[in-house]
């Protein structure tokens, strides 16, 4: 080993602003997965990382140092363009539910590796699970099977596919380090491309109930995301999405299931259909299974009125080991014992709904967790939300809330309340789809 490659060489090399050489940024890849650098040492280049910064040139080496870091799952027997999605996730967020059995039923291999909520986002994974028998934990060989047999896998992260980013995240989630774009990216992109995609398409949000609240900083992630797919020789593109309120009517996890199957019988929320149908737009071109924009939105209409999609959804569900009946009974998923409506306190029109605070109320109910280690409750969370420009009388409900006792649900009315604006003018929501970053 080179003096160079010596963990506090590289560490000192970053904390003076050099751009680190491959063999540096694979030597600190190679221990933090092989166990050759402590977690203080780790620790130390991911601070001095965020602080400094990473040329374009080094992210994309360390995502592919991190992506090799384990075993690549080989599509390359399966038919199709492989294209998957992935949300920098939102408040609401259940497009990953609909989407990928969408897709799927319009003929494209949908290889999805989700994750797990954290904060004030959902996690894809808290929401399956809430599907009585649902594993997302398959086997490298198991999700490979499925997708060659039924075209579409929802799983968690396996031991075998970059296990650097497992550990790195781990050190990011503790040491305030999360926010770094390159640091971002190079997790992203290393999971997605060990997954085995062919294409990606990326879901960046913005806003309030965002994790990257400015649309300045959500842009410049959409293009270093685009910029290393590119690089990587996967085609990726990215939509910038507005999280200025809640996507959908629900947040929590059984209940976030209960809308996704709605949409997938027709009956989606708007603004859940309008992200849903923006992003399978983009998938299908990439799979070049449509001509065009047009083309592409009209073969997913189809497939969703035909049935085809909820099918989908049904199937997958059964091949992971879930109860496929909840499709028709949904009372055979998790439910709160104590439902409160919360009421218009006058008469007008919701000027706005904070995100966060809905967020925040949910992760208080137990729908979310504060920490990575902390367990979920599938039952509880928010329905019925009213959105930005409706109408309501004085006394409607503007949501209901689910809590597992009454303390919990008396605890989670006031800032339920505060987190609605009523006024006496309707006013606009902001524009869903912001723009494309190709």
């Amino acid at each position: 080993m080179t003096s160079s490659a010596f963990p506090q060489s590289i560490i000192a090399r970053k904390r003076d602003g050099h751009a680190l050489a491959p063999e540096e940024i694979a030597a600190f890849v190679r221990g933090v997965a092989q166990g050759g650098w402590t977690d203080y040492q780790a620790t130390a280049l991911l601070m001095a990382i965020f602080l400094r910064g990473m040329t374009p040139e080094e992210t994309v080496c360390l995502t592919g140092q991190m992506m090799s870091s384990g075993v690549v799952a080989d599509l390359t027997g399966i038919p199709g363009v492989k294209v998957d999605k992935h949300s920098t996730g939102g408040v609401g967020d259940k497009v990953s539910l609909v989407l990928a059995p969408l897709v799927a039923a319009c003929g494209v291999p949908v290889p999805m590796m989700s994750g797990r909520g954290l904060g004030h986002t959902g996690g894809t994974l808290d929401k399956l699970e809430s599907i009585p028998g649902f594993r997302v934990g398959l086997s490298l060989t198991e999700y490979v099977a499925q997708i060659r047999r039924i075209g579409v896998a929802m799983i968690g992260q396996t031991a075998e596919l970059a296990p650097a980013d497992r550990k790195l995240y781990a050190l990011r989630d503790v040491t305030a380090t999360v926010e770094s774009i390159p640091l971002i990216c190079a997790s992203i992109m290393s999971k997605k491309l060990a997954e085995g995609v062919d294409a990606l398409v990326l879901d960046v949000k913005f806003g309030r109930g965002a994790f990257m609240q400015s649309r300045t900083r959500a842009h410049e992630l959409a293009v270093a995301l685009v910029a290393i797919g590119r690089a990587m020789g996967r085609p990726t593109r990215a939509l910038l999405t507005s999280m200025e309120q809640p996507l959908g009517r629900t947040v929590g996890n059984a209940v976030e299931v209960v809308e996704a199957i709605e949409a997938l019988q027709g009956r989606g929320p708007a603004d859940l259909m309008a992200v849903t149908y923006a992003l399978g737009v983009h998938m299908l071109l990439l799979a070049r299974v449509a001509s065009d924009p047009a083309d592409a939105r009209r073969r997913l209409e189809t497939t969703m009125a035909s049935g085809a999609a909820l099918a989908r959804f049904r199937e997958l569900v059964a091949a992971q080991g879930g109860d496929p009946a909840v499709v028709d009974d949904y009372s055979r998923l998790p439910r709160a014992g104590y439902l409160r409506d919360v009421p218009a306190p006058h008469s007008g029109y919701v000027t706005d709904v904070d995100p966060m605070a809905i967020a925040q109320v949910a992760l208080r109910l137990g729908a979310g967790r504060s920490h990575a280690a902390a367990s979920v409750d599938h039952a509880v969370g928010l329905t019925g939300l009213k959105k930005v420009g409706e109408a309501v009388q004085a006394g409607d409900p503007l949501c209901t809330v689910h809590a597992r006792d009454n303390a919990l649900l008396d605890a989670a009315l006031p800032p339920t309340a505060a987190a609605f604006k009523i006024d006496s003018r309707p006013v606009q929501p902001s524009p869903l789809i912001d723009e494309l970053v190709e």
